[in-house]
């Protein structure tokens, strides 16, 4: 045998061995699975917090306008009333002073009577009150897709819920929106 004839020995068996090769790759790429298998779906939630403002109306009690700050009608009607009850004890000389002294202390309880009604004295009105309240919801947020792929159990999460089976590429699971699920 010549050297050239042992070249073209030596190509040929190389080219059959890459041609071979690449005829097992090419089985194997058709031999692939073109889908995976779901296994199960769970919906996936997140909380959301949103604020919103209520309000309600409130009896809200305030001190009525004083119309007598000196509280002088009480202490006339008082005057009158002591002086009044103070003219009926004694006579004489006595009977002034009794009603004067009647008179000074009916002004002075007339006056402290209306000041406690003064005091008591309460006009409600209705205030509108409102505050800040956080409303809970869930909402949904895609889901968490266990699949088979031959042996193999892997999780996805994906925007829409799968159907029965996943699509496969190049021997890994594709779907347009699809993120490994955190487990």
């Amino acid at each position: 045998m010549n050297a050239s004839m042992m070249k073209g020995v030596a190509v040929g068996g190389i080219a059959m061995v890459v041609l071979g090769a690449g005829a097992v790759g090419g089985y194997k790429t058709l031999a692939a699975p073109k889908q995976a298998q779901v296994v199960a779906v769970k919906d996936v939630f997140e909380t959301v917090s949103t604020p919103q403002e209520q309000c309600e109306k409130v009896a809200v009690q305030h001190r009525a306008p004083v119309r007598d700050e000196k509280r002088v009608a009480g202490s006339v009607v008082g005057a009158i009333a002591g002086g009044l009850l103070g003219s009926t004890v004694g006579g004489g000389n006595g009977k002034t002073l009794a009603t004067v002294a009647g008179a000074a202390a009916g002004g002075y309880a007339g006056n402290q009577v209306q000041k406690g009604m003064q005091e008591r004295d309460v006009v409600t009105t209705t205030e509108r009150r409102c505050h800040t309240v956080q409303l809970k919801s869930q909402r949904l947020v895609g889901y968490d897709v266990t699949y088979r792929l031959g042996s193999q159990e892997g999780v996805v999460r994906t925007a829409v819920r799968p159907g029965a089976t996943l699509p496969v590429k190049d021997g890994v699971v594709v779907t347009a929106d699809s993120a490994p699920a955190s487990s």
